[in-house]
């Protein structure tokens, strides 16, 4: 059955590049609804491994194609997970899409229902406008920066949870023959017996929307991809939530490590986690 698309609040629609979000709603639950018809017959996809514990699906393939065909302009970039531009856009060129059409693949493939796409608008080297959209909730997170972050249509903050023991953060566990294994292992065990849990669930898109929503109260990983990271740090952004890279002279779209917290829990859960290993 196909979705209605949240609803774009005026002053999303009258800020700076506000005009470009219903477009995006439209395409995003579009795709959303061609997931779920793979969803229910996900027996029958053609799964291929691209590397140990990373795998692509039709599901992906088919959705990224959907997406670019509807978004792209002539002239505008494309950055993918599945597809890129001919050449890698510059990091101030004019106009680039940036896009998981399905982040959380083996969830999918696994019949685990936490995943979503992903869509970031990035203009003149500035990330404008985040979409992250769970078609099996109906639940679509977006922002426009300078206009605020949005839930269906309903505004949403971060968490405001005072105190480090009861707040609950997530992350994502590296695997297969990942390098910083070891590093991330150290990670939880320096915070598991401060806070009141860690999540791995398998979808770092949602997760970062969950922090934006107050779901979660923060979130740490390394070196995630540019289509895993754009949208969510637009819906952060917009909901005040406070994001650095785990080295603070670096930003989390230039290394992929992201370390994200609502204010009053950022220092604390900083220092635990900067206690790790430089090279970690």
């Amino acid at each position: 059955m196909t979705q209605t698309p949240p609803f774009v609040p005026p002053q999303v629609q009258d800020a700076a590049h506000g005009h470009e979000l219903a477009p995006v709603l439209s395409a995003v639950t579009r795709a959303g609804d061609g997931l779920l018809e793979f969803w229910s017959d996900r027996d029958r996809l053609d799964v291929a491994e691209k590397r140990a514990g990373d795998f692509v699906s039709a599901a992906d393939r088919q959705t990224e194609q959907m997406l670019r065909d509807t978004l792209c302009r002539p002239g505008d970039h494309w950055l993918g997970e599945e597809t890129h531009s001919p050449r890698p856009p510059a990091q101030d060129a004019a106009r680039v899409w940036i896009v998981d059409p399905l982040d959380g693949t083996t969830n999918f493939l696994r019949g685990i229902g936490h995943w979503a796409i992903s869509v970031a608008l990035q203009v003149d080297g500035v990330r404008v406008l985040g979409v992250v959209h769970d078609p099996l909730r109906r639940e679509t997170f977006y922002a426009v920066r300078g206009a605020g972050a949005f839930l269906n249509g309903v505004p949403m903050h971060a968490a405001q949870t005072p105190r480090l023991q009861d707040a609950l953060f997530g992350t994502g566990i590296p695997f297969g023959q990942m390098a910083h294994i070891d590093a991330h292992a150290a990670d939880i065990a320096r915070l598991m017996p401060l806070c009141a849990g860690v999540r791995r669930m398998g979808a770092a898109a949602l997760d970062l929307a969950y922090v934006a929503c107050g779901r979660l109260d923060g979130f740490w990983e390394r070196r995630l991809q540019p289509w895993d990271i754009a949208a969510g740090l637009v819906l952060m952004h917009e909901a005040a939530v406070q994001v650095e890279a785990l080295n603070p002279a670096e930003t989390p779209e230039a290394t992929g490590t992201v370390l994200a917290a609502c204010a009053p829990l950022f220092d604390p859960f900083a220092a635990v986690l900067r206690r790790a290993p430089p090279n970690g």
